[in-house]
Order: structure tokens, then sequence, then C-alpha cells
């Protein structure tokens, strides 16, 4: 198995968190990555630079105007006056104001609520260097995909949350997107995206919501109790061509290994009834029982078992990173998963 780690993914510092009407500590924290790096050379594998990717490449799943965002975000708020350390919005467009001929402002102040889902994206120095980076890392795994093979994208910060034109959830470019478009790009006739965060992955969803050559699959815990609350429920199949092709499998709170690896398991068994030529897991560990921000209950040997279940599909896989904020528990929880996974 190959490994992706990009130089700039520490570059990415969040400050601003908003829990419950209290601002907190952000847990997307620059720790992530070494926990995980760490993790990988304990393995003892070969950890690989992908290079920085032009930025273009992103506009295959997102769009031209939110990428711009993006990169520019950071320096046209810190241009303003008597502005935070970071750029958060505090309004978005409402259904009612889009519905009414909504138009985004110049001002980053309001293309910060018009590309924005939440306030946990905040955008500060040394943001995009890091967004780009991940993003890097997954079209590198791609690549490997592509010609047969496995490979793991350390991708942070992470993206699964990301939809075309909006960011949210920690995430701003959707890494696992970006991989399943690479793979049909490369010649995969379907593709299959087995989502194991524990929060499910609405912006991969969003971005193949009418695509049929995708399946996107998500195990996480019920929306009805957990981010990101409106979506995620088992009724969504998706739209158009893309009706049937989405697969969404709502946890209870506290759900542990037995209940969550038969989740796993009849998501595995779609991609095959699917007929997928490739996998993508966005791999995140926030459904560990020790889970900062915990609803479900999953055990280390919890994460190797899925791991076998989804290496049982024997396809060329991406294994892209997504949640998991308990710096003290992630590195060992990978390398049970990248051990267990094999290939």
């Amino acid at each position: 198995m190959r490994v992706f780690a990009h130089p700039d993914q520490s570059r990415h510092m969040p400050q601003f968190f908003l829990q419950r009407g209290q601002v907190r500590r952000n847990f997307e924290v620059p720790e992530r990555a070494e926990a995980l790096l760490a993790a990988l050379h304990r393995l003892k594998v070969t950890v690989e630079d992908p290079g920085t990717v032009d930025p273009a490449a992103l506009l295959a799943v997102h769009d031209a105007g939110y990428v711009a965002f993006l990169a520019e975000a950071a320096e046209a708020w810190a241009a303003l006056p008597e502005k935070g350390p970071e750029v958060v919005a505090n309004m978005h467009p409402s259904p009612e104001m889009l519905e009414q001929g909504a138009v985004m402002p110049d001002s980053v102040i309001g293309r910060a609520g018009w590309y924005t889902a939440d306030t946990a994206c905040p955008i500060g120095p040394g943001s995009w260097e890091s967004i780009i980076g991940a993003a890097s890392c997954a079209l590198a795994a791609a690549k490997v995909a592509a010609g047969g093979g496995t490979a793991y994208a350390l991708a942070r910060p992470p993206g699964h949350h990301a939809y075309a034109a909006r960011a949210g959830g920690h995430c701003y470019i959707n890494n696992s997107a970006l991989a399943a478009q690479a793979l049909r790009d490369a010649g995969a006739a379907r593709v299959a995206v087995i989502d194991i965060d524990a929060h499910h992955g609405n912006g991969t969803q969003g971005i193949f919501w009418r695509r049929g050559d995708v399946l996107t699959a998500s195990v996480h815990g019920d929306p009805s109790g957990y981010y990101p609350w409106y979506v995620g429920h088992a009724g969504e199949r998706g739209a158009g061509a893309g009706d049937g092709f989405n697969l969404n499998l709502p946890l209870p709170r506290d759900t542990a290994d037995a209940s969550w690896l038969d989740a796993v398991a009849l998501a595995a068994q779609r991609a095959r009834d699917f007929g997928a030529e490739a996998l993508v897991i966005p791999l995140g560990f926030d459904a560990s029982e020790h889970e900062p921000l915990s609803f479900l209950k999953v055990t280390e040997e919890g994460f190797a078992r899925s791991a076998e279940i989804l290496s049982g599909l024997a396809l060329p896989t991406v294994i892209v990173q997504e949640g998991g904020y308990n710096v003290g528990v992630i590195g060992g929880l990978l390398e049970r998963f990248l051990t267990a996974f094999g290939r």
C-alpha cells in the first residue's frame, strides 16, 4: 500500500468552533496529522510527498468561484477593519432568500456566508495551503488505484462534508469525491464510496446525488441527534439518474461494534451488487468509543474488522482520511485499520 502526506498539512490552524452556543477550542488541530504520521512511521511505510496539484484539478467536482474563494478568502479578510483572525460567516442566505433571487455579494463577508454551511470551517493564514495539500494527497492516491493498487491519503483538513460550492464541518475540498471522480476519469465505469466516518458524508452525497456511476454509501450516527442534522436519513436515495445509488445507514446513539459492522457489511454488499470497479473509503475515526465528540462506540477491534470487510471487496482502493479528533488514539486506530486492510 502506498501512502501520501503533504508537508503543508499542518499550516491550517483553525481556532474558532461553536458548540451549543459556546465558543470552544477547535478539534481539527495540526496534532491530528502528527499523530497519524507517527503511526505511519511505526508501520515502517514510506510516506510520499504527492506534490501540489494545480487548483484547476479541483474543478472536477467543485465550482470555480468557490475554489477561488478558498484561495483568496484569508487575504481578503485580513484587509477588513476590525476583523477577527479567521474567516467566519455571521450570516448565510436562507432558502427564502435563494428562492427570491439572492445574489452573492462582492464582500468577503457576504461570500463567506454564501460559500459556507456553518461556522465549523474557519479559514485563516495557511488554510489554503493545507486544503490544496490534502486534495493533492487524494489525487495521488487515486492515481495509484487507477493503476490497480491501493493507497492511503493522509488528507488534512478532511473533506466529506464539502459540497461542490460550500464548506462545512471542518471540510473545504471534498477529497473523497475528488478521488472518486479521478477514478471515473481514469476508466472505472462504476465507483463505490463507502464512508465510515461517524458523521454522514453529506457533501459527497450532494456531489453525486444525480449520478448513477458513483454509489455513495454512508454508515453514520443518526442525524436526528447528530451533525449534519438535516440530511443523512435512510430515505435519501438520490434523484434522476442517481435514484437508488445513494445508501444511508444511520445508527442510533451508542451503537457498538456488532451493529456498526453489520452496517459496514451491508454497504459492502451494496457495492458488490452495484458492480463497482474501484472503491473509495472516507475513513473517519470519530466513531471511536474514545471520541471527544462521541456518538457511536466502536472499538479498535471494530475498526480492524471493518477493514477486513472492505478489503474483501478486492477492488483498487483509495483510503482517504476524514475525521477522528482524539489525538491520543487515532494513530493506533490507523495502524489497526491499515494492517488489517493489507494489500
